[in-house]
């Protein structure tokens, strides 16, 4: 098997950097939730706070991998003018074009939220440490911005998903 330059920037895109994001949430959302007080000791508070700390940082980062690399290599293909491209292919069979009107726009808009809103879970937790463990309101904002940037970000990997096994991005 052999990998073109534009279905190695799609697997990279998709299947490494998009993937791997929505893969750590578990973990991400589980340190959220357990950060109580009557949960933890103050050694174990701090010690799973750089642990927390770390993995938002790092999930937030490749989230911004993934749509910047969608959005400046892989997307430029989709919509290329020519008349074998992606687009030009659903949009010339009536029953596929909604995979583009519907699928395709929606999931461009859609994939920004999703770094802005778990560099903002990154942000808050970075700022308000300790509290988090003890201020209900602080834990329940920040977990809430992290599961919408996961909720965004699965509705892009589905669309993306659904819309590359339909038409594929592939080299010429």
């Amino acid at each position: 098997m052999r990998l073109g330059v534009r279905e190695f920037w799609t697997v990279l895109h998709g299947m490494l950097f998009g993937a791997a994001y929505l893969l750590a949430f578990a973990g991400g959302l589980a340190g959220l939730w357990s950060l109580r007080p009557a949960w933890l000791t103050a050694e174990g508070a701090r010690e799973r706070m750089r642990r927390l700390q770390l993995g938002l940082w790092m999930m937030a980062i490749i989230c911004w991998a993934t749509v910047i690399s969608g959005t400046w290599v892989v997307y430029p293909w989709y919509r290329d003018p020519a008349k074998s491209s992606p687009r030009s292919q659903l949009l010339a069979v009536t029953d596929m074009a909604a995979w583009h009107t519907f699928g395709m726009e929606w999931k461009e808009h859609v994939a920004w939220l999703s770094p802005i809103l778990a560099t903002a879970a990154a942000a808050l937790l970075q700022r308000y440490k300790d509290d988090l463990a003890r201020r209900d309101d602080l834990r329940r904002a920040t977990t809430t911005l992290f599961v919408l940037a996961f909720l965004a970000a699965m509705v892009a990997g589905i669309f993306g998903a659904f819309i590359n096994k339909v038409a594929p991005i592939l080299d010429r």
